[in-house]
C-alpha cells in the first residue's frame, strides 16, 4: 500500500490542486483521499487500488468543494470579524522534495529552465479549463485510466469522457499555441 501511495502522491497532489486551485486544500484533500483509501480499502489487491483511489480522490475534491461552499456562506455573514492572513503564492512544496538519483539532475540547466517553462505554461492552462474537462484530461492521460474507468471514477458516461477530453485537447492545444508552444 505504501508503494502504491508513494508513487500516485504527486500526480495526486497535481490534480487536486488544478481542482481546488490552493495548496493548502490540495495537500488536506489528497491526504484524505490517502487515509480513506488505507482504512477503507487496506485489504484490496494491487491491480484495484489505482480506480479505487481516483475515485476516493474525486469524491475527496467534491467534499471539499461542498465544505468550502458552507464555510463561504459563514465566512460572508461573519465577515465583519476580518480576514485571515495571505498565503504565500509563490511557495510549491514539490519543490522542496528531493530529486531522486535517476531524476535529470545532471541534465543542462537551460534545458531544465525551458522545460520548466513549458511544465507551467500547461499547468496554467490545465487550470484554466472547465473543472469537468480538466477532470477528464487528467484522468485519462495524467491518470492513464481507460474510457471506462474514468466515466467510473467522474460517474458518468463513456461518451461524456470522450466528449470532455476531445474539447480539453482542443482547448489546451488553443492555449498552449496562442502562448508560442507549438507541438
Amino acid at each position: 500500500m505504501s508503494v502504491f501511495l508513494a508513487g500516485v502522491e504527486r500526480r495526486a497532489y497535481k490534480q487536486a490542486l488544478f481542482a481546488t486551485r490552493d495548496e493548502d486544500s490540495a495537500l488536506d484533500v489528497v491526504q484524505d483521499a490517502m487515509l480513506k483509501l488505507t482504512e477503507n480499502y487496506g485489504g484490496k489487491p494491487a491491480a484495484e487500488l489505482p480506480m479505487l483511489f481516483a475515485r476516493i480522490l474525486q469524491n475527496a475534491i467534491h467534499d471539499h468543494f461542498r465544505r468550502q461552499k458552507v464555510r463561504n456562506t459563514w465566512t460572508t455573514l461573519l465577515s465583519a470579524f476580518g480576514r485571515g492572513d495571505e498565503k504565500d503564492e509563490d511557495f510549491d512544496p514539490l519543490e522542496t522534495l528531493p530529486a531522486k538519483s535517476d531524476s535529470n539532475a545532471a541534465e543542462d540547466p537551460a534545458r531544465q529552465f525551458e522545460q520548466a517553462q513549458i511544465v507551467q505554461m500547461v499547468e496554467q492552462a490545465l487550470a484554466r479549463l472547465p473543472a469537468r474537462q480538466r477532470e477528464a484530461f487528467l484522468l485519462r492521460y495524467w491518470e492513464e485510466l481507460d474510457v471506462a474507468e474514468a466515466a467510473a471514477a467522474m460517474g458518468c458516461s463513456e461518451g461524456s469522457v470522450k466528449t470532455h477530453c476531445s474539447r480539453a485537447v482542443h482547448a489546451l492545444a488553443a492555449m498552449l499555441e496562442a502562448k508560442g508552444l507549438k507541438p
